[in-house]
């Protein structure tokens, strides 16, 4: 074989192989996560949604068989003896009382159905996050006036690296996500009592470390 035409083939070959390979090392950027705002805009305004993990107390007057405790499951639905799939989540409870009482129209009666909740998840877009440098970052459920302060108690403070006057709260508004500073350092280590803010559903805490 010509060793000109050999000498070609190997430099098509390797080329072709440098191909293979930045092709397999291309990082291809993946799509922002989804905004789900909460549907509080407003401290006075909040009204319990319900959510995933859920335990429900669904109490149908006259109606014994029909009634019960009921876990919401990961897809937002329950599962009770008459109906197989009821959308939950994201609903008040009264809200879901009412929308019960038409499924179950189907079959009984004039329902009268009253919704309980038993334990406490609620959905993602309700919960308060905080990262980075927390005693110990988590996810909180949102109590109504709940302020900056009692959601530093719930995780333990900050700590012993945590740069807190840098921190940066994360909120949902108008269908955008802001950025706010917010002064944790002042509100705990000196008691600056201004610092402490009103907290909303769905707004995360971000506490980065110090730069010594």
């Amino acid at each position: 074989m010509d060793k000109k035409f050999t000498k070609s083939l190997k430099v098509i070959f390797a080329l072709f192989l440098v191909q293979i390979i930045s092709a397999c090392s291309t990082h291809n950027n993946l799509p922002t996560a989804t905004l789900h705002p909460s549907n509080t805009a407003d401290i006075n305004s909040y009204k319990y949604l319900i959510g995933s993990g859920d335990v429900l107390n669904i109490f149908v007057w006259r109606n014994p068989e029909v009634s019960g405790s009921f876990v919401v499951r990961p897809d937002g639905m329950i599962t009770t003896s008459l109906v197989e799939d009821i959308k939950v989540a994201g609903k008040t409870p009264t809200e879901l009382a009412r929308s019960i009482e038409q499924i179950l129209a189907t079959y009984l009666r004039e329902p009268i159905v009253t919704v309980t909740v038993n334990s406490f998840v609620g959905p993602f877009s309700e919960q308060i996050r905080v990262i980075g440098e927390a005693a110990q970052p988590r996810a909180i459920n949102y109590t109504q006036h709940m302020t900056l302060l009692d959601v530093m108690i719930q995780v333990g403070g900050l700590t012993e690296f945590a740069d807190g006057n840098d921190a940066i709260l994360v909120r949902i508004e108008d269908g955008q996500q802001k950025q706010y500073e917010i002064m944790i350092d002042e509100l705990l280590k000196e008691g600056e009592i201004s610092a402490n803010i009103d907290m909303l559903p769905g707004d995360i805490i971000i506490i980065p470390e110090a730069w010594f």
